[in-house]
């Protein structure tokens, strides 16, 4: 019975002590106040307005600036055609070759006539110099002095008429095989291995995909107000939402009259040729009118599904502000929305914050 009292007595006493003891903590957890996120270190940029040329937005085709019909030289039988459409050929590849065993042995003969003719022209020579001794003391016939210089000259001229033959047919086994005149792809197949090529007969279409070329279509009101050389940024779609420089390299004089639209053509460099032939486009062009805008740096701007916001940070705070993208100016870009000038906005951190969340500028 007093076993029983004791060890009764006992846990109550514990169970006191733990509730003394989780009052403390609670009390202790009030006085600090709610948990929450620590600050999330952040750089920021200032809401800047400034003067801006309206902009215009249309859709255009991409395409190659340099595509060649890749043509044979010479005429022949076709021995080897490595390439195959698709392929990514370097300047110089070979592309095709064509049989060229008859030259290779008419070069060999005509090798041989020169050397005859050569050792002819070294005898001759000698008895040329022998007879203009023999001349000079009147110990010859002039009419056998000119037969030696008339068969010494003949030699010359016939060693000379047999080495530009052997030029002529070591130039046309070289033509023999057919090489990329440029890096670039091959579009299409014009020949086989074991076909018959005639001088001038295609081998492959060859696409130069290192520059490329957008045609837009452009409204007579707008095409006015273009100019060469101007700088335009282009999106294509399907391969990500980054944009590429380029410039108008024309706004042709001729446009369709009845839709009142002039082509306007842009070029941009594809360095690593992502851009394919015959792909959609979009062309930001730069109008000459003027406006005031605001600006942020591009950095800002935060996509949500088919929304854009920015983040304003005040009072340590960083909050979702919904802007509308109104144009693109070098690195900045301008939109439309609650924004005031001078508001910082978050550049630098912005993809993981959430709304509310303390923030730490950083320098």
């Amino acid at each position: 019975m007093y076993l029983k009292w004791f060890v009764g007595s006992g846990m109550l006493v514990a169970l006191v002590v733990y509730l003394i003891i989780g009052s403390t903590a609670r009390a202790e957890d009030a006085k600090q106040g709610p948990q929450g996120p620590p600050p999330a270190p952040v750089q920021v940029a200032s809401v800047v307005e400034e003067m801006v040329s309206d902009q215009v937005t249309l859709v255009g085709t991409t395409e190659a600036i340099a595509r060649s019909t890749v043509a044979a030289q010479v005429s022949g039988s076709v021995q080897n055609f490595p390439v195959g459409e698709g392929d990514f050929v370097k300047k110089g590849q070979v592309l095709a070759r064509l049989r060229s065993t008859s030259l290779a042995l008419r070069v060999k003969a005509a090798e041989a006539t020169m050397e005859r003719v050569r050792s002819n022209a070294v005898l001759a020579e000698k008895e040329l110099g022998r007879y203009t001794k023999l001349k000079g003391t009147d110990s010859i016939a002039e009419s056998k002095y000119d037969e030696a210089l008339d068969r010494h000259q003949s030699l010359k001229q016939e060693l000379l008429r047999t080495e530009a033959e052997i030029e002529l047919l070591k130039d046309d086994i070289r033509n023999k095989t057919v090489v990329a005149p440029f890096a670039g792809f091959v579009a299409e197949e014009y020949t086989q291995v074991g076909e018959w090529i005639d001088v001038g007969g295609p081998v492959v279409s060859l696409l130069d995909l290192g520059r490329i070329r957008i045609t837009v279509d452009v409204p007579e009101r707008y095409a006015m107000q273009l100019s060469q050389d101007s700088p335009v940024r282009v999106l294509v779609t399907s391969l990500s939402d980054d944009t590429f420089s380029g410039k108008i390299s024309a706004v042709l004089p001729e446009g369709d009259m009845n839709a009142r639209t002039f082509p306007v053509r842009i070029e941009l460099d594809n360095p690593n040729l992502e851009i394919r032939s015959g792909m959609e486009a979009t062309a930001t062009f730069s109008l000459g009118t003027k406006r005031k805008a605001l600006l942020v740096p591009k950095d800002a701007i935060v996509t949500a599904g088919t929304n854009r916001m920015v983040y304003v940070v005040a009072d340590g705070v960083a909050q979702p502000v919904p802007v509308q993208v109104v144009g693109y100016y070098d690195g900045n870009v301008a939109v439309e929305g609650p924004l005031q000038p001078g508001a910082p906005v978050v550049i630098r951190g912005n993809e993981r914050l959430m709304p509310g969340q303390p923030v730490q500028i950083m320098e």
